[in-house]
């Protein structure tokens, strides 16, 4: 199979730095052409097979890293996708971190502190399930649970607008700090359509394998969906920059979205443009007699 059959158009799923966009723009069931379940599942094979080659490569030359930042409303299939996209790959090499609710003493430090923790060193991949824009999403919509932190001095008794426009800021500058430190930075917003999230909901209710993963505050949150979209979308507007740009991958359909994901990555990791570490003047050397002792 052709290594680029089953490419997609990442131009169908970046927000332009610089362009406004609404969600609407972004059809949550668009599958790119590919036909059917079975040909997204060749195209996810595909690339899980070049990925695991490109994180060899990343591994064994630990001058590069990535971070991957999913964001999604619930239900939208941020934890299937981890698992099937990065399922060939050498769990070594890979860090998996899911952000909670900050606790009393993460609430202490900048936003941005906790995240700080979890970089990725060189050489290997580290996967943020949620991260530090929920900074600018649920505290945006629950704006009561800014009581608990501390707002800087030179924002206290401005309007909450200037909050979230100097949090846009300051992510927008540790991001472009992060690429010129050589991590390099994929963010992914998995955009699930309403009705599919309710169909996903009631199999959660409705299969007693899957009730553990429903949560009352599901239903909650998706009574403030509308105040969701505006969030997500000022979000998308003012932190898709050059350095890290939003990727907005259609959900709605699982099998898609994971293959969009693993193509996204795989493009990621080949355009670093990565070689094999260059044997040292010693190694060459010692070849010879290596082979010799082991009778080859």
């Amino acid at each position: 199979m052709s290594k680029d059959k089953h490419r997609f158009p990442r131009d169908a799923f970046r927000v332009e730095p610089g362009k406004k966009v609404k969600l609407k723009d972004f059809d949550p069931a668009d599958t790119q052409g590919i036909k059917d379940k079975q040909h997204g599942k060749e195209a996810l094979l595909d690339d899980i097979s070049e990925l695991a080659e490109a994180q060899s490569l990343l591994w064994a030359n630990s001058t590069r890293s990535l971070l991957i930042i999913l964001q999604a409303r619930d239900a939208a299939g941020k934890d299937g996708a981890i698992k099937h996209v990065m399922s060939g790959i050498n769990p070594q090499g890979v860090d998996v971190y899911s952000f909670k609710a900050p606790d009393d003493e993460e609430l202490k430090h900048h936003f941005l502190w906790r995240p700080m923790q979890k970089l990725p060193a060189r050489g290997r991949i580290a996967i943020f399930n949620r991260s530090y824009y929920e900074e600018v999403l649920v505290v945006r919509v629950h704006p009561s649970f800014l009581d608990r932190q501390v707002i800087p001095s030179r924002l206290a008794g401005k309007p909450l607008e200037k909050l979230w426009e100097a949090r846009y800021d300051e992510i927008n500058r540790f991001e472009q700090h992060l690429v010129d430190s050589d991590i390099s930075v994929i963010k992914i917003f998995l955009n699930v359509s309403k009705e599919e999230q309710r169909e996903r909901l009631l199999d959660r209710l409705n299969e007693p394998g899957k009730l553990w993963k429903f949560s009352a505050g599901d239903l909650a949150e998706r009574e403030l969906w509308d105040e969701y979209d505006r969030a997500y979308e000022d979000m998308l507007n003012a932190t898709s920059t050059e350095a890290a740009p939003w990727h907005v991958i259609p959900a709605d359909k699982k099998w898609f979205a994971r293959a969009a994901i693993a193509d996204l990555i795989v493009s990621k990791v080949r355009g670093l443009k990565l070689e094999p570490p260059q044997p040292t003047e010693e190694q060459l050397a010692g070849v010879e007699k290596y082979r010799q002792a082991l009778g080859g």
